[in-house]
């Protein structure tokens, strides 16, 4: 029997070729950035438990690991301290020390490799024995505008270190507006800012806190600066805020429960969109995969391919080695 239908949508799936040819998103090399954890404790490359495959890596082995990912296609990095614990403080002054581990990093890297893109993260969370993002106030009460103050400050550390874009992670009110006229103010015009404007207080951060040492794991309640998970306008209207302030890339973190964000702020703000799939969404998919449950690769590249259709020009991926050998 053949009936004589006029649209057959299953024509254009025929084939590889043609499925090819009507693909509606692709992933190019220059779309992912890959988090990168260092360790001022490790002598060799340290396997994170919680993280298959992924390591914090000594300084003195950084640049050449670097140089391969490099040779690989992977050409921007955001880099993640693990701090020892006799360096951090209630304040997380670590953070403003220009021989800071994050800052050596970059000079050590971008002394020798010059092609590549270094994105540092701004927050205090790897420096303070709390684990919050920022200074407590007497009530133990994130304190916003100092903290603010000191994110500014190593904002132009950053710079001066040879990261070319700075990424404030840390939710605080005002602190992209503060940020900008601190680089500007320190000559530094060029440095832009990925800022994690709407970032969730999403259960899915756990195994990047143990990666970076952060005091409080997956318990800490970052609840009164991050946002709530079951709020869409309030990502919006923080969005907006960041926008206006100042930031050259807006993030959304963590990425796939957040699809619906991502695509608001694609449709919404002309300048480049980035999502995060936090570390959580790694250990997921490796999990089931580790049980026999679901293909790894195929899985990771799906994931990715969603977080592309939902709007997101930029991705950070622990992925992106493995997923970066198949476009």
């Amino acid at each position: 029997m053949n009936f004589n239908f006029t649209h057959r949508p299953r024509r254009l799936r025929n084939n590889p070729i043609l499925r090819s040819l009507i693909s509606e998103n692709s992933l190019r090399h220059s779309d992912f950035v890959l988090p990168v954890f260092i360790s001022e404790q490790a002598l060799e490359p340290e396997p994170i438990p919680s993280m298959p495959e992924i390591f914090r890596w000594p300084l003195g082995l950084l640049v050449p690991q670097i140089k391969k990912w490099r040779d690989l296609g992977i050409s921007s990095f955001a880099i993640f301290p693990q701090i020892d614990d006799s360096k951090k403080d209630l304040t997380g002054s670590e953070f403003l020390n220009p021989s800071s581990l994050t800052f050596r990093a970059a000079l050590e890297i971008k002394s020798v490799i010059s092609d590549v893109a270094l994105i540092s993260d701004i927050a205090l969370d790897p420096y303070t024995i709390h684990g919050h993002d920022g200074i407590l106030d007497s009530t133990g009460n994130i304190d916003n505008d100092p903290t603010v103050e000191t994110l500014a400050k190593g904002a132009v550390l950053a710079a001066k270190s040879g990261y070319d874009l700075v990424a404030p992670s840390d939710m605080m009110d005002g602190r992209i507006k503060i940020i900008r006229n601190e680089l500007e103010n320190n000559n530094f015009p060029n440095i832009g800012i990925i800022s994690y404007s709407a970032k969730y207080s999403s259960s899915y951060y756990g195994p990047f806190r143990e990666a970076i040492g952060s005091r409080g794991d997956t318990c800490l309640d970052k609840s009164t600066y991050q946002l709530s998970t079951a709020n869409f306008r309030e990502a919006k209207r923080e969005l907006l805020l960041d926008f206006q302030e100042g930031a050259d890339i807006l993030m959304v973190k963590p990425a796939e429960p957040c699809m619906d964000i991502i695509h608001y702020a694609r449709n919404n703000f002309d300048v480049p969109i980035a999502a995060y799939q936090v570390s959580g969404e790694y250990s997921r998919i490796w999990a089931a995969h580790l049980q026999g449950w679901l293909d790894l690769e195929s899985c990771a590249m799906e994931s990715i391919l969603s977080i592309k259709r939902a709007g997101a020009d930029i991705i950070f991926t622990y992925f992106t080695e493995k997923l970066i050998q198949q476009i």
